[in-house]
C-alpha cells in the first residue's frame, strides 16, 4: 500500500448521513488519496454494521464496542454477541469503548463496569482499544492503570485533554486520534497537546460525519476532509504534508497491528 495515501483511523459511514451515498463515496477513496478506513462501532446495532462494511471493501476495517453512553443495554448475553463479533477477521480493535460524562446517563458505574469489561475482552482476543473519553479524565485513567491497559495498547480517540494529561497517556503507551478540532479557530488546548506529542504517537481521524475541519465546519465529515487536518498538522510539527501523511499511515498500521 503507498504510503502517501491517509489512514482515517477512526470514521462512522454506518450513519444514517451517509444512507444516501455510502457506497459510492468508500469505494471511491483509494482513487482520492484514501487508502484505509477503520469503521467504529458505537452500538451493539452498529457493531454487526460495521463488520458488513468492513466485508464489502477491502480498505475498510472495523472496530466493535460500545460507547459509554450507550452502555445501559448490555447485559452478559448480548455482550457474548460482541465478543463474538470481536474475533472476525477484519475487526482489528475493541472501541469506541470509555467513558462520558457529558451526559448524566447512563450513570458512572453502569459505565465504569462496562468499560472495564470491554479492555478484559481486547486483552482476551489481543486487539488493541480506541477510548473515548469526554469530561472523565481521572477516571478513565485509573481504569486503564488499574486494568494495565499499556499492555494491550490503543489510541485516545478526539483527543480533548490538556498537554500535560497527554503525557500521563504517553507513559501507557497509547497513540492519539487528532482530526477536524485541530483546524478550529478556539482549539488551543489541542494545538498545544499536539506540539508536545511525538509524532510517532499521532494518528489522524475523522469521527465521521461529525466534527468536519475548517473550512466545511459545521457540514457532513467524511474521510476526503482529511487533507485539511494534514496541513494545520504539517504546520504544527514543522514538516511537510508528505511526511504527516507517511509517518500517520506507519502510525495507524503500528496501532491496528496491520502490514502496511
Amino acid at each position: 500500500m503507498r504510503k502517501d495515501l491517509i489512514f482515517d483511523t477512526h470514521a462512522h459511514y454506518d450513519d444514517e448521513q451517509f444512507d444516501s451515498d455510502r457506497e459510492e463515496l468508500l469505494a471511491g477513496f483509494p482513487e482520492k488519496g484514501i487508502g484505509r478506513v477503520v469503521n467504529v462501532g458505537s452500538t451493539l446495532a452498529s457493531c454487526g454494521k460495521c463488520l458488513e462494511l468492513a466485508e464489502g471493501y477491502e480498505h475498510v476495517c472495523a472496530a466493535v464496542g460500545v460507547h459509554p453512553s450507550e452502555t445501559e443495554p448490555l447485559n452478559e448475553e448480548n455482550f457474548e454477541t460482541l465478543r463474538q463479533q470481536s474475533l472476525h477477521p477484519k475487526c482489528v480493535a475493541i472501541g469506541e469503548i470509555g467513558l462520558d460524562y457529558y451526559w448524566p446517563e447512563p450513570g458512572e458505574d453502569v459505565q465504569k463496569k462496562w468499560f472495564a469489561r470491554q479492555l478484559e475482552l481486547a486483552r482476551e482476543v489481543g486487539k488493541p482499544v480506541i477510548i473515548h473519553s469526554r469530561e472523565a479524565c481521572k477516571d478513565t485513567l485509573d481504569i486503564l492503570r488499574a486494568e494495565n491497559a499499556g499492555e494491550v495498547g490503543g489510541v485516545i480517540h478526539c483527543y480533548s485533554y490538556s498537554k500535560e494529561t497527554a503525557g500521563e497517556y504517553l507513559e501507557l503507551g497509547f497513540y492519539f486520534g487528532i482530526g477536524g478540532v485541530l483546524t478550529f479557530k478556539n482549539a488551543r488546548r489541542l494545538v498545544e497537546a499536539v506540539e508536545y506529542l511525538p509524532m510517532d504517537r499521532i494518528v489522524i481521524e475523522t469521527d465521521s460525519p461529525y466534527l468536519a475541519p475548517e473550512p466545511n465546519r459545521g457540514k457532513r465529515n467524511s474521510s476526503l476532509n482529511l487533507p485539511y487536518v494534514v496541513e494545520r498538522l504539517a504546520k504544527l510539527k514543522g514538516i511537510s504534508e508528505e511526511e504527516v501523511r507517511r509517518i500517520t499511515w506507519e502510525n495507524g498500521c503500528r496501532l491496528f497491528r496491520m502490514t502496511s
